[in-house]
């Protein structure tokens, strides 16, 4: 079994101005592409070759001698991810389950908006941040580099990408820019929803 890389969502030019045509064809066709690339090349041969994209990620996390694997296991699955977290007109308030427990547990979306932003800017160098679904609450957190919820026991609900790949020729070094953009632009509520939908039903 190769590991393919999924198509993306909506067109390249779908999500501007907030994110524009040639930035999704840097991230998607060089970056993301590259990572499901490597991984092929890395687990040919290899007892990961058969698996799926989520055991790969589980059965590497942590073990040095599989450190490669696991990066670019972990990007393939966090930027799939990260596609699926946005939509053409998205952004702004959330609605149903969503808003209800983000007034419970985060205090509002105004609070919820800036714990989202002061995470995502203060982490150092690359990574994610995460809304995620731990103990019935819902949080927002970050990982480094490739690290992904999977590797515990949160569920993801919504990520974005702080790599400067997928930024830098938009918003230059303005990481605040492109977060207070995402949130307000870009967000899929409705894909949030539907995973809080299948683990709290």
């Amino acid at each position: 079994m190769s590991f393919v890389l999924p198509p993306l969502p909506y067109d390249y030019d779908a999500l501007k101005p907030h994110m524009s045509e040639r930035t999704l064809h840097c991230h998607y066709d060089k970056h993301h592409k590259g990572y499901v690339d490597k991984l092929n090349q890395l687990s040919e041969g290899t007892e990961f070759e058969q698996q799926m994209l989520e055991g790969v990620i589980r059965d590497t996390f942590g073990e040095d001698a599989h450190q490669d694997l696991f990066n670019n296991a972990g990007q393939v699955w966090n930027h799939t991810f990260f596609w699926l977290s946005m939509k053409p007109g998205g952004g702004g308030e959330p609605d149903g389950r969503a808003r209800r427990l983000i007034d419970k547990h985060l205090g509002g979306h105004a609070r919820f908006r800036s714990s989202f932003i002061d995470t995502a800017v203060g982490r150092f160098g690359s990574g994610y941040v995460w809304l995620v679904l731990a103990d019935g609450k819902i949080k927002v957190t970050s990982t480094p580099n490739a690290v992904t919820p999977l590797t515990g026991e949160a569920v993801p609900l919504l990520n974005c990408d702080l790599w400067e790949h997928s930024y830098y020729l938009d918003y230059q070094n303005d990481r605040g820019g492109f977060i207070k953009a995402f949130l307000d632009h870009l967000v899929d509520w409705e894909m949030v929803n539907i995973r809080l939908a299948e683990h709290l039903d």
